[in-house]
């Protein structure tokens, strides 16, 4: 076992352990499901901009990059440019009607809109793919610590699992958030202090006869090469890690602020690997003490980067620098674990299965969650061999699925309902499904135009996608009509989103008579109304994150405000009609 290496990891692991020790002990103001989920929504400017940053700069991240690469060359390294436009994208479009809203997860305005039920399908996908990206770093952390300390992967998965798990428990998103912000400086140092010697080193030739950095796009490739492009950019958006930093910032206007400065600080971060890369891409591998296989297998070109490391710097620098990002790279496994136990806490356990559950109770649910998760991930990460490939499907499906569907709600919730969301969901998945996974063995149902024999080369994620928002209208709008029109009796509305709406139907939008409620008036969004979800058994400090606390308004003040009680009456009587769109789960 190589003792600098040791000494050098547990040194960096005890940093970031110590972190999110101290940070949940510093923030640690109370157990309410906001305090814990989102920090109290209190996440300050300086923070908010590393642990935006980090909703992607992690362990998959950079070893992605220089894999690119090193395989393909620069035109093929998309996941900088694409990720960092989806934070772009994000913040224009999302955050600020998400944060103004007041939101605590993603899958709230979905479940507002769709119903309880509607919205734990819709849980299915965003919870598959935070799990799979957990056990994908884990696993990766574990096969480059075999090589840097000669330590068994199991163990070294299973312990830096339990570390992150054990300060993710402890403090919740205030760990995260401030265990990001050494994460990004062990990163950033780790990685430059390893360029400059790695590209000095003798054994690199750039002007080796033959070497191509900048790689090349087939004509027959340009479709899936837009795809994919696509795929990154918007399927980027509908993930929970990314909606937890929204959502935890103490304004939307800050939101977007932090998503607009993450999307440079993704780019500014993928330099360093890229530079790796193409030192690996020149480096002739025969004259190092690399003992592996030429040229290379996947196994080996995923681990390019620590390898450039281990064998073309100097033995400090190696460890040093191996360390850092070791250590970073557990530290990013944690945002997922939170991000998945927090919407299972929530949309489900809350939302679904004990409406009654009080806040404390929400906390414990999602702290043993966060066990459960991360036993799952640390489980698929010693005995799946192809979680890359799990992990690839369900970020496809969070594209296909949940993008065009949160899209609607947060922006056109008037044209859709639970009978379109039901449709697009059947109709995305199948169309995804059955052009095939590759890396899962999955041989294609459908072979669309441009079939080769061996790949997809038609864009069939973004046709999948088009397919499920194309669907969502239509059977929102056909269903819609046949109600409305009187075609169907009201009692044929089984998903009770139309016309035969229950009378103790309760929404976040859609507060009972008499209930308290808070007025958010900001800019063009006029008026929007904050109710406990839960059914008139919570008081003021229960209302589901609903209610912006900065907003927010005395019990005195709210009883006085008789003309707002009055509007949300009418609203609450117009929709039990049916003549406005709303839905309550099927």
């Amino acid at each position: 076992m190589n003792v600098v290496g040791v000494i050098s990891i547990v040194f960096f692991y005890c940093l970031i352990l110590s972190v999110g020790l101290w940070a949940g002990k510093k923030k640690h103001t109370g157990n309410s499901e906001e305090e814990v989920m989102l920090a109290g929504r209190n996440i300050g400017l300086f923070v908010g901009i590393f642990t935006m940053t980090a909703t992607w700069v992690g362990g998959g991240y950079i070893n992605g990059t220089a894999e690119a690469i090193y395989t393909s060359g620069l035109l093929w390294c998309q996941a900088p440019f694409g990720y960092a436009l989806s934070l772009v994208f994000g913040g224009i479009f999302f955050a600020d009607p998400m944060r103004r809203q007041g939101y605590v997860t993603m899958l709230d305005p979905l479940q507002d809109c769709f119903g309880e039920r509607m919205g734990g399908l819709l849980f299915l996908p965003a919870l598959c793919g935070e799990v799979f990206w957990s056990a994908g770093i884990l696993s990766a952390l574990g096969a480059t610590l075999s090589v840097i300390i000669e330590l068994d992967q199991a163990t070294s998965v299973i312990l830096s699992c339990c570390i992150a798990v054990f300060y993710t428990i402890f403090g919740g998103l205030a760990s995260v958030a401030y265990t990001d912000v050494i994460q990004l400086f062990a990163i950033f140092i780790g990685l430059w202090l390893s360029v400059p010697f790695a590209w000095y080193n003798k054994k690199v030739d750039f002007n080796q006869p033959g070497l191509d950095l900048i790689g090349e796009i087939q004509g027959k490739d340009f479709l899936s090469y837009i795809d994919y492009a696509l795929l990154l950019v918007f399927g980027g958006i509908p993930w929970q890690v990314y909606f937890q930093r929204v959502l935890s910032s103490k304004s939307a206007s800050q939101a977007q602020i932090l998503s607009f400065v993450a999307a440079f600080g993704c780019f500014i971060m993928a330099i360093p690997p890229v530079i790796i890369g193409m030192v690996a891409r020149a480096t002739d591998w025969n004259q190092t003490k690399y003992e592996g296989p030429m040229p290379m297998t996947q196994k080996e070109t995923s681990m390019v980067l620590p390898m450039v490391m281990q064998y073309l710097t100097p033995d400090w620098v190696a460890f040093f620098a191996l360390g850092a990002i070791s250590a970073a790279i557990m530290s990013s496994a944690d945002s997922s674990v939170l991000s998945a136990s927090s919407m299972f806490a929530r949309n489900i356990y809350r939302m679904l299965l004990r409406q009654s559950a009080s806040e404390m109770e929400i906390v414990w649910v999602m702290r043993l969650s966060i066990v459960v998760v991360a036993f799952s991930a640390t489980t698929m990460a010693i005995t799946i061999p192809s979680i890359y490939g799990l992990w690839s499907m369900c970020s496809d499906l969070v594209y296909v699925i949940l993008f065009p569907q949160l899209t609607m709600v947060v922006h056109f919730k008037h044209y859709c309902n639970t009978y379109g969301s039901l449709a697009a969901y059947i109709v995305a998945f199948y169309i995804r499904m059955a052009g095939g996974e590759p890396l899962l063995g999955l041989k294609p149902m459908i072979h669309f135009p441009g079939w080769d024999g061996e790949k997809q080369l038609f864009p069939f994620r973004t046709t999948a996608m088009l397919c499920s928002l194309f669907t969502l209208v239509f059977v929102s709008w056909f269903t819609k009509w046949l109600f409305i029109n009187g075609k169907l009796a009201p009692h044929y509305d089984w998903f009770h989103c139309v016309v035969n709406i229950p009378e103790d139907a309760v929404r976040v939008g859609e507060p009972h008579e008499g209930e308290q409620m808070t007025t958010l008036t900001s800019g063009p969004m006029g008026p929007q109304y904050g109710a406990a979800v839960t059914t008139g058994l919570v008081g003021k400090d229960e209302r589901n994150g609903r209610i912006n606390p900065a907003l927010d308004i005395n019990d005195d003040e709210a009883t006085t405000t008789t003309a707002v009680q009055r509007k949300a009456s009418v609203v609450g009587k117009v929709y039990k009609q049916g003549y406005e769109q709303t839905t309550t789960g099927f």
